[in-house]
Formats: structure tokens, sequence, C-alpha cells
């Protein structure tokens, strides 16, 4: 399996119904090793930090057996309209 942004992004949206997802490869030479991640949810509504990243991380469990660092941001869609908006 090749691990890349739209994969990651595809299958994010799809299993969280993300309404928003961005992915950067952070590895130095974008060899997909290291991945950044923020997702918009309403999956997330009413659950702590530790949920919502268990969350992620269960639908990305294959890929995160490859990836070496994964770094990620879990807001409500409330919360990224009112991150935007400063």
């Amino acid at each position: 399996m090749e691990i890349t942004c739209d994969h990651i992004r595809e299958k994010l949206t799809q299993k969280l119904g993300a309404v928003h997802v961005d992915v950067e490869d952070t590895s130095s030479n974008r060899c997909a090793a290291s991945f950044k991640v923020l997702v918009v949810s309403s999956e997330f509504e009413g659950k702590p930090l530790l949920q919502r990243h268990r969350l992620v991380n269960m639908c990305l469990a294959e890929e995160l057996k490859e990836i070496h660092a994964f770094e990620q941001k879990t807001l409500t869609p409330e919360q990224w309209e009112k991150q935007k908006s400063q």
C-alpha cells in the first residue's frame, strides 16, 4: 500500500465524515514517513482530545504501522469556524 497525502485525506473524509482535512508530508525528503494532519469532523462533538485522536488512529491503523511520525489536530466544525475567524 502506498501512503500518500491524498490516500490519508480520502480515508479520513470517508471514515470520519470529515468536512475538512489538511494533510502534509513532513518527511525531510517527502518519503511518506512523517505526516501532519488537521481533521474537522462532527464525529468529534463532545469527545475529549484523547478520544478524538483514538478515532483518527483507528481509522488509519494500517497506515500507522508504516508511518514513522504522525501529528494530528482534531476539531469540531464549530471549533474550526472559530479558529478561521481569529
